[in-house]
């Protein structure tokens, strides 16, 4: 695996405390609970803060994203993401809401999953149904990640030249892509 171009990507983000366990400090904290499950991390972007969406809805993110280096299955991945959440008090009744803890994996070296098909229907949703409908299945890469500069820009600091397998896009291709206000809305904590 080549130390440019990381086998696979997890999103992290935060943006209520843990009791008094503060955002960014979940993030370390998270990191080191996926270790204890036996992923290797790699690498580790900087910390980022990113307001809130939609404006005003809660406290800033604290956004960072994570390589990692696993024999695992995506979905079994997956699960552990899933089980670190919930050991730090995740409860998933709102898309999109505020959280202690959000782990996306966001790619897994160049796959697309489950298929093609199924991930051009996610890809091509309409905006206004993104909010109401949530795949029951993995989908890889993530689908909106070429929206994301919460995503994209922490990706930056550890894959900048990782290639979007669909898009065929690399991550700092994508990043430019962006409303130049959303990736100035990401500013390293």
């Amino acid at each position: 695996m080549s130390d440019s171009v990381p086998k696979t990507i997890v999103a992290l983000g935060a943006n209520l405390s843990l009791g008094r366990t503060e955002p960014h400090l979940t993030l370390r904290q998270a990191l080191s609970a996926l270790s204890e499950k036996g992923l290797v991390i790699r690498d580790i972007s900087r910390f980022f803060s990113t307001p809130c969406f939609p404006a005003g809805a809660g406290p800033d993110y604290v956004n960072a994203a994570a390589s990692i280096e696993t024999t695992k299955a995506p979905e079994e991945l997956l699960q552990d993401l899933h089980a670190v959440e919930h050991e730090f008090g995740r409860e998933r009744v709102q898309r999109w809401g505020m959280r202690t803890l959000d782990l996306d994996l966001i790619c897994y070296a160049d796959q697309v999953l489950p298929d093609r098909a199924t991930f051009d229907h996610w890809h091509d949703l309409d905006p206004d149904l993104q909010a109401q409908a949530a795949p029951d299945e993995l989908i890889l890469p993530h689908p909106r990640l070429q929206d994301r500069a919460f995503a994209l820009v922490p990706m930056a600091d550890i894959a900048p030249d990782w290639r979007h397998p669909v898009l065929n896009k690399t991550v700092k291709q994508m990043i430019a892509a962006l409303p130049a206000a959303d990736v100035a809305e990401v500013t390293p904590l």
